[in-house]
């Protein structure tokens, strides 16, 4: 069964794609990360799914990166909900 993680903003990306979840505030903090992100953002290989001043987050996938308006722990904590379907 594929599961699935929403990032915000109606964008859902399967949860066995995801490689890390990062929180922007984390981030700031490296010198390095921030450059990454930044070159990131740059090349237009980011899809920002936050509006303006409501990033959080920052996820990379297998298929792509995003910004989300989600913060990194609540992503973790959905990402970690265990859900059966089994039962149904």
């Amino acid at each position: 069964m594929k599961l699935f993680l929403h990032l915000g903003n109606d964008c859902m990306v399967l949860k066995d794609k995801i490689i890390v979840i990062l929180s922007l505030d984390t981030i700031s903090n490296s010198k390095v990360s921030h450059n990454f992100i930044n070159n990131q953002l740059k090349s237009g290989k980011v899809q920002n799914i936050a509006e303006k001043g409501k990033e959080k987050s920052f996820i990379i996938t297998t298929s792509g990166m995003y910004v989300s308006p989600i913060s990194s722990l609540t992503l973790l904590k959905r990402s970690a909900a265990k859900t059966n379907f089994d039962s149904l």
